[in-house]
């Protein structure tokens, strides 16, 4: 057994306001439709990033450590530096991610770390709108991808955002075997099979938008983002528990 408390329902009504201050209004099936859409996002971000980026990633990391490594190998210092540079800013963003999750009421968790990711991804749409190339704006997107994990980090049993799409595609082919033999559950699959699927969607939507938009495409997944804030942050003021009283034992 872990050394981490342990809670149960029950009489205990010191632990009784702090509880309802830091309850989780977004509950779990609105933090998993937000991971899907934002999964979404971040394919429609990695594709306008790949091809802008020449082979490069906003939010794929293994894709850009691969790159660093084989630019280092073949002794090309400057070819490491984009690559260096976007796990840097991808890096930033987790860890701010991470700060907030962990400094903001557990309530306030998903506006506020959606508010980042809108923030860095309008960033972005500017300084692209500005040069007309990816260039800095490519290190807001990194950062805004590396932040917009934290949404789902507290959401146990399930993988969403981009970095977990591997993850998510190895637990979809488990989660079938296991269906197919009968000793699981008959669709447990069907949420990491959404998570591979919406990446997959969000990537060629992006494609298509950037055939046709140019690098003006970028507005679209910040407009969403900012959308998906402003609910998440309407959704927590409007709704309110029932009190619950936990004991720590």
């Amino acid at each position: 057994m872990s050394d981490e408390a342990v809670f149960r329902a029950g009489p205990g009504p010191p632990f009784e306001e702090r509880l309802n201050d830091r309850a989780y209004p977004v509950t779990r099936p609105w933090q998993i439709g937000f991971g899907v859409v934002l999964t979404a996002l971040a394919g429609f971000v990695d594709a306008l990033g790949f091809i802008r980026l020449g082979g490069l990633y906003t939010s794929l990391m293994s894709g850009n450590t691969t790159q660093l490594a084989v630019a280092l190998g073949h002794g090309e210092p400057l070819g490491a530096v984009l690559p260096a540079l976007l796990i840097g800013a991808f890096l930033v963003g987790a860890v701010s991610g991470g700060a907030i999750a962990a400094l903001c009421p557990p309530r306030w968790v998903t506006p506020s770390v959606l508010g980042l990711e809108a923030v860095a991804l309008t960033a972005a749409v500017a300084l692209a709108a500005e040069h007309a190339h990816v260039g800095v704006a490519s290190l807001f997107l990194a950062l805004a991808m590396g932040g917009q994990n934290a949404v789902l980090a507290h959401v146990q049993g399930f993988r969403a955002g981009t970095t977990f799409v591997t993850g998510a595609l190895f637990a979809f082919g488990q989660k079938a075997a296991l269906a197919l033999a009968g000793r699981g559950p008959r669709f447990g699959w069907v949420g990491d099979g959404s998570v591979w699927l919406a990446l997959l969607v969000g990537a060629v939507a992006g494609t298509l938008a950037h055939a046709h938009l140019g690098i003006a495409a970028l507005a679209i997944p910040a407009g969403v983002t900012a959308g998906l804030c402003v609910a998440a942050s309407l959704y927590t003021l409007v709704t309110r528990h029932a009190p619950v009283t936990l004991t720590k034992i």
